[in-house]
C-alpha cells in the first residue's frame, strides 16, 4: 500500500472512531435525559407490551373544562376504543388522570410547625402517572369514603414534623383538618428542579379543595401566589391538565381521538402532548428545525411544573439528536464507501474465482482426454 493511502486510510477511520465516540456519548446523555423524566414512560408500566399510547392535554384557566366534563370525555374515548376493537370492554382499556393547581397556602401541624405550600387538586389515578418516590404512607384514590388524605413532599413533612415517617398524622390548610395519606420525595431531576421551585408541594382531592372553598378563608379565582401566608386557595372544579393512558388498536389512536374532543370544544385554549413518542430520537432531531418557533409561548395555556419540565428536556434532546445525526454522516459516508468497495472487490474476486475455476475443469477435461487417448493408443 502507497503511504498516501495508507495515510488516508489512517485519518478516515481517525475521523470514523471520534464520530462514533461522539454519537454513543450523544445517546447516554439523551437516555440519561429522558429517563431522568420517568412520568412520560408510565404507558409502558401501565402495559408492558408496548401496544399503549400515554397523552396529555393542557388548557388555558378560561377553556371552561371542568370535573364535570370528564365523563363525557371518558364515554366518548370508550365508546372510540369499543368501536375500533369491537371487543365491547372499551372502558377497561384506558386509566386517565386531571389536575389543576390550588394556590398556595399556609399548612400547619399539630406540634406548630408551619410552613407555605403549593397545592394541587387531583383526580383519577394521578399517582399513577406521576410515578412519584413514595417515602412513607399510601395515595388516596377517588374510591377512598373520606376525601381528608394530602399527599405531602419530603420538605413539607420535615418542616412540619421533622421526620418523614409522618403518615396517619394531622395537618391543617386554611384551618380545615387534612391527614397526612403519604410522603413523597422532592424532585429530583435536573429539571424538574428548576420548574418545580423551592416552595413544599402538597397534593389533596378536588372534594378536599372544595372543603377549603367552603372554610372561614374562602377561595379566590384571583389569587395571587406572591401573598403568602393565608392566600386564598382557587375553586377546584375546574382542570388544566388532563391525561389518559389507552391502549393503540391503531397507531396514534389515543392522541388523534383526545385531539378531536378538544378541538371541537376548546380550540385555541389547549395544547397536547403524546408523552410516549416524545423522546424518540427520530421526533426530536425532526422537531429540531422549529425550536425557534416553539420557544415562543402564544397561548394561554397553563403546565404542571412536570411537563415545563419535559419542555426543557424537548428542547435539549432535539438539540443533543441533531448534533448525533450530524455525528452519523462520516460513518454513513464510510459505510457506503465501504460497500463499494466491497462490492468492487467481491466483484473482481468472483471473476478470478470464475476463471481459475474454469482453467481447473479445463485442465481436468484435458488429463481425462490425455489418458483415454495413452489407453487407447496402447491398445
Amino acid at each position: 500500500m502507497k503511504p498516501k493511502s495508507k495515510a488516508l486510510l489512517i485519518a478516515a477511520a481517525g475521523l470514523n472512531a471520534v464520530s462514533l465516540a461522539g454519537v454513543l456519548m450523544l445517546t447516554i446523555a439523551g437516555h440519561s435525559i429522558a429517563g431522568s423524566l420517568s412520568y412520560n414512560n408510565s404507558a409502558l408500566r401501565w402495559d408492558r407490551s408496548g401496544r399503549s399510547s400515554q397523552v396529555s392535554c393542557f388548557l388555558s384557566d378560561d377553556s371552561g373544562f371542568d370535573t364535570d366534563d370528564v365523563n363525557g370525555l371518558r364515554a366518548d374515548l370508550s365508546s372510540a376504543l369499543k368501536n375500533i376493537s369491537g371487543d365491547g370492554e372499551g372502558s377497561m382499556h384506558f386509566t386517565d388522570a386531571y389536575s389543576t393547581p390550588a394556590g398556595t397556602a399556609q399548612i400547619k401541624s399539630d406540634i406548630n410547625g408551619k410552613s407555605d405550600a403549593v397545592l394541587t387538586a387531583v383526580g383519577g389515578d394521578f399517582f399513577y402517572f406521576r410515578n412519584f418516590q413514595l417515602l412513607s404512607g399510601a395515595y388516596f384514590s377517588d374510591k377512598d369514603l373520606m376525601q381528608d388524605g394530602a399527599v405531602i413532599d419530603r420538605s413539607l413533612a420535615w418542616a412540619l414534623y421533622g421526620s418523614e415517617n409522618v403518615a396517619g398524622q394531622n395537618i391543617y390548610i386554611n384551618d380545615v383538618k387534612f391527614y397526612i395519606a403519604g410522603v413523597i420525595d422532592d424532585p429530583k431531576s435536573e429539571y424538574e428542579k428548576k420548574t418545580a421551585g423551592s416552595t413544599p408541594r402538597a397534593y389533596i382531592s378536588y372534594d378536599g379543595a372544595q372543603q377549603l372553598n367552603g372554610s372561614a378563608n374562602a377561595a379566590s379565582p384571583d389569587y395571587d401566589s406572591t401573598m403568602g401566608n393565608d392566600a386564598p386557595v382557587r375553586t377546584a372544579d375546574k382542570i388544566n391538565c388532563y391525561e389518559c393512558i389507552a391502549s393503540e388498536p391503531v397507531d396514534n389512536f389515543t392522541y388523534n381521538t383526545l385531539k378531536k374532543y378538544f378541538k371541537s370544544s376548546y380550540s385555541g385554549k389547549f395544547t397536547i402532548v403524546n408523552n410516549t413518542k416524545r423522546f424518540q430520537p427520530s421526533v426530536r432531531a425532526k422537531a429540531y428545525k422549529n425550536l425557534p418557533e416553539l420557544a415562543v409561548k402564544k397561548d394561554t395555556v397553563i403546565c404542571p411544573y412536570w411537563e415545563n419540565a419535559s419542555r426543557m428536556a424537548d428542547f435539549k434532546l432535539s438539540n443533543i439528536y441533531h448534533r448525533r445525526r450530524i455525528y452519523l454522516v462520516i460513518p454513513a459516508i464510510s459505510a457506503v464507501c465501504l460497500l463499494i468497495a466491497a462490492a468492487k472487490a467481491a466483484k473482481k474476486y468472483s471473476l478470478k474465482l470464475i476463471s481459475a475455476v474454469n482453467d481447473k475443469i479445463t485442465k481436468i477435461l484435458y488429463n481425462r482426454r490425455k489418458e483415454k487417448y495413452t489407453a487407447q493408443k496402447g491398445q
